[in-house]
């Protein structure tokens, strides 16, 4: 409720305001709300499809030719299904096939946001080699798709999954094999730059940074991107002593940099020194941004003083600003950390006056303050409002909802949430399964926690270890033994095109006896 509640609207060119969500403005143009209600009907239909689809059992691409004539792939078509494959935590070789799908299909040509839709769901997954092979295609037959963007999504995963040194090989493989014919130079070096600061190396940034700086002269944002790594790091004054080592540098600071310097004294506790870095802006002539102030209202509500954030609020069309949905959560969250509620209902209302959309941060906001005012039951009642609108939440609020379903004898409305979600397309996150599945079979529900897990499955998902050994041993209770086979088989055949991760399944032990 930050800086990185406006960061998804900018210009992925531009230096993002919180790293941590870096790539979600990949996934800008997925937002449905201005899409025709046909339109959208047929992105729920290709979904379903995709993730109903028998995987690996059998190729995709002969099913998408049957129901997805070539006519209605639309760039802005095939970007939304992609970015809903993504929010839906679909396996990333279905997102492959349909993206290739459309490479040989449509009628228009292929855009760059379709691609780096593509490249973030392989790398979110680790599918690394897949990712290179398609970046490799794209250099062969569309090279103006490849953009900062994608390189940065590239970089950022294998940074975050892989070491150091694979980083540097990635960034040197991506100037000599991928982006051939492009003179690499500032632009280039700062995405390898975030990339470590994505991930809060800053100990490598630095060293690349130095290492590196001679060849490729740094400007304004290099310095505003080593700055942000620092205050994502939680270090303030590293953050204070890199600002003043940018300022001998010769670095004039611009409106970003007070923004990050505001965002880590506000995260800290420190708002006064927020509110004079503000006064200062605003001498030297540095306007600030709605960002600026989303920030220290937020800072406002974590020392509980809601009425300097509502005085802030209410100052936004002074400085000539247009309130968005991220400033408005950030009062609401100011409102719900000092418990008024009340207040903060009263400020979605406001919200649904002036037609200023609720996103997943508003709905995350108010659940966590209706379970502490009102309890399970104002939860409920949100809840259900939220499913009247059609709204799908993201991975986060989805896991908190079935955490406080399962854990206060809800069970019933966390298998209802699953339900909404599979119907809406969506392959719900890991986690969520595991509370699920946890609630389930504690009171006695095997069958659909075998059903969910099967889902899961199907849609080309690891379960859990933990999931699996829970229903092993529930199954195995109550004699179900051709059910937990089932299983297994669908978990080996999956680990041959998806190896598990840490804490997947992996299937029976040898030890135990199904027989």
């Amino acid at each position: 409720m930050t800086l990185w509640i406006r960061q998804k609207r900018s210009n992925h060119t531009q230096l993002p305001q919180k790293l941590a969500s870096l790539l979600t403005v990949a996934f800008k143009s997925s937002n449905q709300s201005n899409l025709s209600s046909e339109t959208n009907s047929e992105i729920n239909k290709i979904i379903r499809i995709i993730n109903d689809h028998p995987f690996p059992d059998q190729p995709l691409q002969p099913t998408l030719l049957q129901y997805t004539p070539p006519p209605i792939l639309s760039n802005n078509f095939v970007e939304n299904v992609l970015g809903r494959l993504f929010a839906a935590h679909s396996n990333g070789l279905k997102a492959l096939e349909f993206f290739k799908f459309y490479l040989h299909h449509s009628q228009f040509r292929p855009s760059p946001d379709a691609f780096e839709k593509t490249l973030h769901i392989l790398t979110r997954m680790r599918y690394f080699d897949k990712a290179w092979e398609l970046m490799e295609e794209i250099h062969q037959r569309h090279p103006s798709l490849l953009t900062l963007k994608s390189m940065s999504i590239m970089l950022s995963k294998i940074a975050k999954f892989q070491s150091f040194e694979d980083t540097l090989e990635a960034f040197q493989k991506m100037e000599n094999d991928i982006f051939v014919g492009r003179k690499f130079g500032t632009d280039e070096f700062n995405v390898l730059l975030q990339a470590y600061c994505t991930q809060r190396q800053m100990k490598e940034a630095r060293s690349v940074f130095l290492k590196m700086h001679s060849r490729f002269l740094p400007n304004t944002k290099t310095m505003n991107i080593l700055l942000l790594g620092f205050k994502e790091s939680g270090n303030v004054t590293a953050v204070e002593l890199f600002y003043h080592e940018m300022v001998r540098r010769g670095f004039k600071p611009n409106r970003i940099t007070y923004n990050i310097r505001i965002d880590a004294y506000c995260k800290k506790g420190c708002f006064g020194d927020g509110l004079r870095l503000l006064e200062e802006m605003e001498q030297v002539n540095c306007l600030p941004t709605l960002e600026t102030i989303t920030t220290l209202i937020h800072g406002a509500g974590i020392v509980r003083n809601t009425t300097k954030a509502r005085q802030l609020f209410d100052e936004i069309p002074l400085r000539n600003l247009h309130p968005d949905t991220g400033v408005y959560n950030a009062l609401l969250s100011s409102l719900v950390r000092s418990k008024d509620l009340n207040s903060a209902v009263a400020l979605m209302d406001e919200m649904e006056e002036k037609r200023i959309k609720y996103d997943s941060m508003t709905y995350h906001i108010m659940f966590l303050g209706s379970m502490r005012s009102n309890g399970i039951e104002g939860v409920c009642e949100l809840y259900h409002k939220m499913v009247e609108r059609n709204f799908v939440p993201q991975t986060r609020t989805v896991v908190m909802l079935m955490k406080i379903f399962c854990e206060n004898i809800r069970v019933d409305l966390g298998l209802n949430l699953w339900n909404y979600l599979v119907e809406k397309g969506y392959c719900p996150h890991g986690h969520a399964l595991d509370l699920l599945v946890t609630g389930l079979c504690s009171r006695g529900r095997v069958q659909e926690a075998f059903d969910c897990s099967k889902q899961v499955l199907e849609r080309g998902r690891h379960i859990s270890e933990a999931v699996f050994r829970m229903l092993e041993r529930f199954l195995l209770q109550t004699g179900e033994v051709n059910k937990l086979s089932k299983l297994q088989r669908m978990i080996e055949k999956l680990h041959d095109i998806l190896p598990p991760s840490i804490g997947h399944a992996v299937g029976i032990t040898a030890s135990t006896d199904i027989h």
